[in-house]
Order: C-alpha cells, then structure tokens, then sequence
C-alpha cells in the first residue's frame, strides 16, 4: 500500500489522485475519521460538500461533519442534538445556580449591614 494515500482512499480502496479531495483533511494516520464521516453522509456526498465550498472552509466543513458523524454514531437518534440539549441543560442550571448564590449574598449583606448599623445604636 502507498503510504501517501489519504485515509479516505485507503478506506475506499483507490489511487490517490494528486488533486484528491479529501487528502488535505483526512491524512492516513487518523482512518477512523473518514470511516465516520462515510459511514453516516458517504463518500460521495462529502466529496460534493467539500467542493461546493471555497478552499478557505473546506478545513473547517470536514471538522464539522467529522464531530456531527461521530456525535450521530454514538447517538443514532438525536445526534449532536442531544449534546446540544445537555449544554442547555447545564447552562440553565448553572444559572439557576447563581442566582440562589447571589440571592444568599444580597441577604448575608443585608443581614451583616443590620447587625452592623443596630451595633451603633
């Protein structure tokens, strides 16, 4: 096997052209990124998405749909959806969480401030 081939070619078994596609994003020593990718949209597909875009974001499109393919695989049903949700989920709560926190501050402030004016009283 040539070791100049791109991942891509080696999982779909041909040459790799010099004008090749997918050689600038998926490189021969991370296989498993392209078996996702093709796996969930195929090889064509990627292919026809990645020429559609200019060069410059070309490298950014195959990150992505490497992580939505992978996201897909470990969860058939909501995808990147469900990670999406979780975030959400810990953001609200997060906030929830700060406000008690604030809330407990203003009354501690509130309360220290009344202790401190009745002891100049």
């Amino acid at each position: 096997m040539n070791p100049k081939r791109c991942a891509a070619c080696k999982y779909l078994r041909r040459r790799c052209p010099k004008d090749c596609i997918f050689s600038p994003y998926f490189p021969p020593n991370d296989p498993q990124k392209f078996a996702c990718i093709h796996r969930i949209y195929g090889a064509g597909n990627v292919s026809k998405m990645l020429q559609q875009l200019p060069d410059q974001t070309r490298a950014e499109a195959a990150e992505s749909l490497c992580f939505e393919a992978k996201c897909r695989v470990d969860d058939p049903v909501y995808g990147c959806v469900g990670i999406i949700h979780l975030l959400q989920t810990q953001i609200q709560q997060t906030q929830n969480q700060l406000a008690k926190t604030q809330a407990e501050i203003a009354v501690a402030q509130t309360n220290l401030s009344q202790t401190h004016n009745s002891d100049f009283m």
